[in-house]
């Protein structure tokens, strides 16, 4: 069988990178680091938070860029609240918002809710104007539990969306086969996900780059500019502002890219191909 580089066009040794911005709409500094790493820096694709007070902002200044949906199920934030935008009151922590953890959801939530809810987000961003590239989870949320794993391949099938899935070595800490599950289904995804503890992923990324391997690879970055609103709201909003210097800020990350031989992609190549096929 070829591999999935091959069957996007490059050959079988070709080191493919998708650098990905997550938490679109989270906040208006948010919204601004992330359409410049894509616009003027080295993302190729990122991830819209639907229920997030500035997700509709985001979706103003959207122009065409490779963006998916990051499928919202929590909020983990202390001081700063975002809710579900269906009637979904299992997804309701009793203060102002989504549940904080995700061992929360998958203790309270109904199914039926979080699917509905899944859904809506979809469907609003196409409402929105956004051509959607792809499926992720925040938090992980959807991955990591069988039930809730369900929904995340029902709503990729039902839309024609590649998904993010965490790599092959994490399905026996995870306890269930969710890539054999997602491959089965004819759905496409990412080799292999490269991801660090917490927020900032500037040290993760560098030292990932030279220990590539042939594939498609995504690593995913929560870039925002500095603000007053941002420093308030959340408490690593210094990570969140070095990852989108290290998109936009000069030539490091381009040269060690370069000099490894790297190319990056987008979402939307394997979005294609899943709908080719």
């Amino acid at each position: 069988m070829p591999s999935l580089a091959e069957r996007l066009g490059f050959g079988a040794d070709d080191k493919l990178l998708i650098l990905t911005c997550d938490d679109l709409g989270f906040c208006h500094a948010a919204n601004v680091g992330v359409y410049d790493a894509l616009r003027n820096g080295l993302a190729t694709s990122a991830s819209l938070m639907v229920p997030c007070p500035w997700a509709r902002g985001a979706a103003a200044d959207y122009r065409g860029e490779d963006v998916g949906v990051h499928l919202t199920v929590n909020a983990e934030l202390d001081l700063y609240r975002w809710g579900p935008i269906t009637q979904a009151p299992s997804l309701l922590d009793g203060d102002g918002g989504f549940p904080r953890t995700v061992t929360d959801v998958w203790d309270h939530a109904d199914l039926d809710e979080v699917r509905r809810e899944c859904r809506a987000q979809i469907e609003r961003a196409i409402l929105w104007g956004f051509d959607v590239s792809h499926l992720d989870a925040h938090l992980g949320a959807l991955q990591f539990k069988p039930e809730f794993f369900d929904i995340y391949l029902e709503m990729a099938l039902e839309f024609r969306l590649p998904v993010r899935l965490s790599g092959a070595s994490t399905q026996s800490l995870v306890g269930f086969p969710f890539r054999t599950l997602a491959a089965e289904e004819g759905l496409v995804f990412p080799d292999d996900l490269v991801a660090g503890p917490g927020l900032g992923s500037r040290k993760v990324l560098l030292d990932a780059i030279p220990k590539l391997a042939a594939g498609v690879t995504e690593v995913y970055l929560h870039p925002a500019v500095e603000s007053p609103e941002l420093k308030a709201m959340s408490p690593d909003w210094d990570a969140r502002v070095d990852d989108h210097v290290l998109l936009t800020g000069g030539s490091e990350l381009h040269d060690v890219l370069e000099q490894h031989g790297v190319t990056l992609i987008g979402y939307r190549a394997l979005r294609d191909l899943m709908r080719q096929a």
